[in-house]
Formats: C-alpha cells, sequence, structure tokens
C-alpha cells in the first residue's frame, strides 16, 4: 500500500518532511502503535464527531478516550455525539474505513486536537490505510492543519 495520493500531495506541495511507516495490517488505533512500533501516545487517532449536526475529527492519542462533555465546551456546541460509521463512511475519499488521517481540512472537515499532543515534537497518524502511517513535526501538522487546540481526552495523561 501507500498514502492516499490527495495526502502525498498535500503534504508534498507544502514541502514537510515525513516518513512514511508501513506496518502490519491494523484496525485500533492501539493496534497501529503496536505495528508501527510508536507510543500509543504519540499516535493520533481520528475520531468522528458530530457537533450540531455537523462532523468533526477529534484528534487524540490512541491510548485515551474523547470526553464528550469536555469536547461539547471545547466546540461551543449545543449538541455532541459520536458519529456511527456508515454516517461518514463518504467523507473520507481514497482513504480505507476508519484509516482517516488528521486533516479533516482535505475533506471540509474542521478539526479539534488534545492539548496532549502538542507536548511531542512529532506525531504520527493513518495515512488513509490500515498498513501505512505517518510520522512527522507536529509543528507541521499545526501549520497545515490549523486545529483548534483543547483538553479534551479522557484517560491517563
Amino acid at each position: 500500500m501507500s498514502v492516499a495520493p490527495k495526502l502525498k500531495e498535500y503534504l508534498d506541495s507544502n514541502e514537510v518532511k515525513y516518513n512514511v511507516l508501513t506496518h502490519e495490517i491494523a484496525y485500533t488505533a492501539q493496534d497501529t502503535a503496536a505495528a508501527a512500533h510508536v507510543s500509543g501516545k504519540e499516535l493520533a487517532k481520528s475520531v468522528v464527531v458530530n457537533v450540531d449536526g455537523r462532523f468533526v475529527l477529534a484528534i487524540l492519542p490512541a491510548h485515551l478516550k474523547v470526553d464528550l462533555e469536555r469536547l461539547k465546551e471545547t466546540a461551543s456546541a449545543k449538541t455532541l455525539r459520536l458519529a456511527h460509521e456508515s454516517e461518514f463512511a463518504t467523507l473520507f475519499p481514497g482513504c480505507d474505513r476508519g484509516a482517516m488521517p488528521p486533516f479533516g481540512n482535505l475533506y471540509g472537515i474542521d478539526i479539534f486536537v488534545d492539548e496532549s499532543l502538542t507536548r511531542d515534537d512529532e506525531i504520527v497518524f493513518n495515512a488513509c490505510t490500515h498498513v501505512d502511517a505517518i510520522r512527522m513535526k507536529f509543528a507541521d501538522f499545526a501549520r497545515l492543519a490549523r486545529p483548534r487546540i483543547g483538553a479534551f481526552a479522557s484517560g491517563e495523561h
């Protein structure tokens, strides 16, 4: 497999340095972290959330869960719930289902990043497949994605 053309073109056209990590097939964020030999604290998972009737991506470390109430506050939302996979199956063309990268801006989707990811110099995330991940500087990710930062992950930090 390889990085989805849309994602690769975006990173390359913005002159971002990144490494592609090819690993055994993995379907969960924690399994992806293990397969790619990175910490669950470093691997960013993308969770699709319905906020006031529109979809957004909540990006957080693989080993944590979205605290819906805290994300609701961060997003200044009236209603918020996890999206069902069937609802967002077509939102990420060129990506395997559940392997979307944290660049919601490529798909017209707002991005919220848990502040715990900002503590690391690098970020690792799915590259639109269940066998490829990308490692890049967090600063480059933040510059391109322009996420809203908030504290909405629960579990051990």
